[in-house]
């Protein structure tokens, strides 16, 4: 392997070196008392941002917000470890991430993961227009949903749109059907290997006879 420039270098610690830094600084705070604490969010909501491994903790940085917390697995299964296991999480390398979780003082406690891609960049919450995204490959294709349409764009065939509703949920499986489009979403880990990425629910299409698979996101 090719020896790394010190321009390389100095560039890895400027960007890793935040993390690092936090991650002392969150240990290192003390327990916040009964009446100081802040009292948790009643309901998960998803989290964007950074997270780096540094032995077995996990530093946690919101998209654009200097603040930082330790990641806290509360989910079924361990299905946040797993999934951070599966993109490949290392020390000392930064991820992108969307947690699904509540935060308790100097922890973020994640109940689910929603996708963790290396070395991504922030995205934006999807809004009214978009609840869902989802994407597979051989052949390619991706799917967003919300708003007022669901659009199907796929290689070697004909674009769909159709009237979007919200999806019907049963337990741990999320369904549309309409003119022609049927799409089933489970809350399975799924690795994409083409993005490198990992999600948190499996995509099913059915289309013009045609049967796709692939990884969705919630929005």
């Amino acid at each position: 392997m090719a020896a790394r420039s010190p321009e390389f270098r100095i560039s890895m610690m400027k960007l890793t070196a935040p993390l690092l830094a936090a991650l002392f600084a969150v240990a290192a705070q003390a327990a916040p008392t009964a009446d100081s604490a802040p009292k948790p969010e009643a309901k998960p909501r998803l989290a964007y941002g950074f997270l780096m491994k540094h032995g077995e903790k996990l530093v946690f940085a919101p998209c654009r917000d200097r603040s930082y917390a330790l990641v806290e697995d509360v989910s079924v299964d361990r299905q946040v470890t797993r999934g951070l296991e599966m993109a490949g999480v290392a020390d000392g390398r930064k991820y992108y991430v969307e947690l699904l979780g509540v935060v308790d003082g100097n922890a973020l406690r994640a109940s689910e993961l929603n996708l963790a891609r290396a070395e991504g960049r922030c995205q934006k919450p999807g809004g009214s227009d978009e609840a869902w995204l989802a994407s597979g490959n051989a052949p390619g294709w991706a799917l967003a949903a919300g708003g007022e349409k669901v659009t199907l764009q796929r290689q070697g065939g004909k674009e769909v749109s159709v009237p979007y509703r919200v999806f019907e949920r049963q337990g741990e499986v999320a369904q549309f059907t309409g003119e022609g489009l049927e799409l089933r979403f489970e809350r399975k880990l799924c690795r994409d290997n083409m993005s490198d990425a990992v999600f948190g629910w499996t995509a099913t299409v059915h289309v013009d006879g045609q049967t796709l698979q692939g990884c969705a996101l919630v929005r």
